[in-house]
């Protein structure tokens, strides 16, 4: 067909598959952070978002996100996948259908995200609801915003890969979510461990593989912007490791696993944003600066009573933020082509990046916050206290992720 190029349609065929794995890498990488009880529970919410998060993009989001609209919202010309085919879109190189689906795998990651603000205590169906409606009126909104012709994109904001609606979106959202839902009963009264340490190094190491297709692919096309981010999505997550190291051994003289994972994540967050617009060595120094931060509030947060149980806030919500000022300062078209930074001489980058976190954290937290007040006055967000106690997995879906025999039987007569 005329306007496709097979070598572009066959990269983004392979990076919608990287970024697809990312939400089992994901349900490992959260399923490893909680107790027993809530193994599968914890994981079945990334499951949840690989399917009704898809055909929430298919029948509504997408076109909501990408179709011509305003500068707030698109329209409906998309709904139900309507002129979603094999025709290039907008001067792509691939398939219209073809971009629809990756743009599909990453609504799905971020969705998957939330659950991380909310595991061991919010109802499943409450979830399932939750990440509908989200991806329709938060998520979506600040795709258009950004991607698909909205006032940000108008503005001059730059975001490669998904700082505004992934990162930020999805960090400052936990946060909301969070404090709505609120703590577990055992939060500070007990300490809240991992349950299976090579869970979450398992999904780190998916995560970080995904994460080449979702930035690497980005570039919607097999050239020079591709290469960049594949490259600096290597640089900047190795930087972080590495800084993360070194705090973990000035504040306690160990090197945690935990940490290490917590660190590719972060890593691989924060060069999202800027992986197509900033040279290698840019990116290395970014994977550093961006430790620093998140690692200061997920070390803190604990000694709140914010049970934001997974992070999401200190590795998505900062990492990404991170990631959007530094383009700001330090893009450089020698690299993208397309704008400088603060450091090359254009000093309105670093505004433009600015408004974005404005809006971005901004929209998320309050658009999350009257989303989940809404769902609450419909059906409690969380589980019974007895439930919880229990643990999710036998209460929310009558099994277990680690067979105990009759123990489980005795629970599912009771009822529950």
């Amino acid at each position: 067909m005329a306007g496709i190029d097979t070598g572009d349609t066959a990269w983004i065929l392979v990076s919608t598959a990287l970024v697809m794995l990312m939400t089992p890498g994901l349900g490992l990488f959260y399923a490893g952070f909680v107790r027993e009880k809530n193994t599968l529970n914890t994981f079945m919410m990334s499951l949840a978002a690989l399917g009704l998060v898809t055909i929430t993009w298919a029948v509504v989001a997408y076109s909501l996100a990408f179709d011509s609209g305003n500068d707030i919202i698109g329209g409906f010309g998309h709904a139900f996948m309507n002129g979603v085919d094999f025709a290039p879109r907008d001067g792509q190189t691939i398939p219209h259908l073809l971009f629809f689906v990756y743009q599909a795998t990453f609504a799905i990651i971020t969705a998957a995200l939330l659950s991380g603000a909310v595991v061991e205590r919010m109802r499943f169906s409450a979830f399932l609801i939750f990440i509908v409606l989200w991806t329709i009126f938060v998520y979506a909104v600040l795709v258009h915003w950004v991607w698909g012709g909205g006032w940000l994109a108008d503005l001059g904001v730059l975001d490669f890969a998904g700082g505004v609606p992934v990162e930020m979106a999805s960090g400052f959202s936990a946060w909301a979510a969070a404090l709505l839902v609120g703590a577990r009963r055992d939060y500070s009264r007990q300490a809240l461990l991992p349950h299976n340490t090579m869970y979450i190094l398992l999904g780190a190491g998916l995560l970080w593989f995904g994460w080449f297709g979702f930035n690497g692919g980005s570039g919607l096309a097999a050239g020079s912007p591709s290469v960049l981010a594949f490259a600096n999505t290597l640089l900047a997550p190795a930087a972080t490791l590495t800084v993360w190291f070194l705090l973990d051994m000035a504040r306690d003289r160990r090197v945690t696993a935990v940490g290490g994972a917590t660190a590719v994540v972060v890593g691989c967050v924060c060069i999202t944003p800027a992986a197509g617009f900033i040279g290698p060595m840019w990116a290395i120094v970014l994977g550093g600066v961006a430790a620093v931060p998140s690692y200061a509030l997920i070390m803190w947060r604990p000694r709140t009573r914010l049970d934001e149980s997974l992070d999401v806030l200190g590795a998505h919500g900062i990492g990404g933020l991170v990631g959007i000022l530094f383009i700001g300062i330090f893009a450089q078209t020698t690299w993208n082509g397309v704008a400088d930074g603060l450091a090359y001489g254009s000093p309105i980058q670093l505004w433009y990046q600015f408004v974005a976190v404005l809006a971005a954290t901004t929209y998320s937290f309050v658009g999350t916050w009257i989303l989940l007040k809404l769902i609450g006055l419909v059906m409690p967000l969380r589980v019974e206290q007895r439930h919880e106690a229990l643990g999710l997995d036998v209460t929310e879906h009558g099994e277990e992720a680690y067979a105990r025999g009759e123990g489980a039987i005795l629970v599912r007569e009771d009822g529950h």
